[in-house]
This record gives structure tokens, sequence and C-alpha cells, in this order.
């Protein structure tokens, strides 16, 4: 299958080229509220909404300096090309972006609990669970290494892209609101472990 590409850019005539030209270079222009492959943003003020959701590459302004740059990388781009860009190089880069992706949008397993991040269903015990956003993103990064204990730091800064040490409870509450409904979908199921002092994992460790 063709991979769907959503375009946010909002330039007429880079636009038109892209919309002429995607299709004859294999890719299928996503359709409004469908789920894409990939995105080609605008600015990297877009990064946040897709993050975690599908690959992304900003298409960023031609006086970008390196720490724009960075910033975008740091909020979460994949890729990051500045304009004028060259179609052929733009395309290759698409094609790299979507095979480095093809491993990451893998199922994700841990017990009975299976992440689909393709199609970004979550089922436990082969009951779908209903997620929010930042839930979501939370449960998939604890899957991604789920006996493993994440500080409470690497998961704002990984999931809510916070720089600095913070005070919020904000993860403490999202954890909270993750725990309740996977308990709500299979209460005998121990996940999202609360480290006293640390941070938090999804699953405890297997004995022996």
């Amino acid at each position: 299958m063709p991979a769907t590409v959503l375009l946010t850019e909002r330039e007429p005539a880079a636009r038109d080229l892209l919309e002429r030209q995607l299709p004859h270079d294999g890719f299928e222009l996503a359709e409004p509220g469908c789920a894409p492959d990939l995105v080609l943003a605008a600015d990297d003020g877009e990064i946040e909404r897709w993050r975690g959701q599908a690959p992304v590459i900003v298409l960023g302004r031609a006086e970008a300096g390196a720490v724009e740059r960075v910033r975008a990388f740091r909020r979460g781009c994949d890729d990051y090309v500045t304009r004028p860009f060259a179609y052929d190089e733009l395309v290759e880069r698409m094609r790299a972006v979507l095979r480095r992706a093809g491993s990451a949008h893998a199922p994700l397993t841990a017990g009975p609990l299976v992440v689909d991040r393709r199609a970004r269903v979550v089922t436990l015990g082969g009951r779908r669970v209903e997620l929010a956003q930042k839930e979501y993103e939370l449960l998939v990064r604890l899957a991604q290494e789920p006996e493993r204990v994440f500080t409470k730091d690497e998961l704002l800064r990984e999931v809510w892209g916070f720089r600095t040490r913070s005070r919020t409870r904000t993860l403490d509450a999202h954890a909270s609101r993750l725990r309740r409904k996977l308990r709500a979908a299979e209460p005998t199921a121990a996940l999202v472990d609360n480290v006293w002092g640390v941070g938090y994992r999804l699953l405890e460790p297997s004995p022996g």
C-alpha cells in the first residue's frame, strides 16, 4: 500500500507542487481526519499534535537557524528541511523517515496489553481501552520497555517535552487516570506501577 502523507503546507506554490508530484512518486495524500503515515508540517508548532501518532518532517523557514532546528528536533520532529527545498531530496528524506518508522510502528505487547501504534488502538485482554492523547503517549513510552523504571524527569521530558526539572503533578495525574482505565478493562492486570521516589514502570519484573 502507498504511504499516506498529510500536508499542512500553507504556501500555495509549494503545496501545489507537492500535491501534483507526490502521487507520481508512490505517495497518497491523506484525507482530513485520517491517520497519516507521515506528516509534512509547515512549522514546528504542529509537532505536539502528531508526536506519537506519525513521523513528522518540518518544512522550515529559509532563514531558520541552528537554534530553531534544534528546538524542532527536541519537540519530536523526525527530520527538518529548510526552504527552498529540492523536491527529489525531500522525497528521499520522506522515504528514509518512513523506513525508520516501519519498526517504530510495530505493535507493542506487554503481558495482556497490546498497543497497535499504526491504528492507535489499545487492547487489554482483548478489550479495547479508550485513552486521551497524553495517556496514550505515556503508555507507549512505558510499553517500549515495560519492566524498566522511568524517572519522572525522563517521562516529563520525553512525553511532555519539558526541558527542566518541574514540580508539576501532570505526570502523576495522567498515570493515575491511565491506571484506572486499564484496571476497568482488566481488574486483575497490575499495570502502571508507581516506584516510590523514582517514577513509573508498566510491569513489575517477572519473578526469577
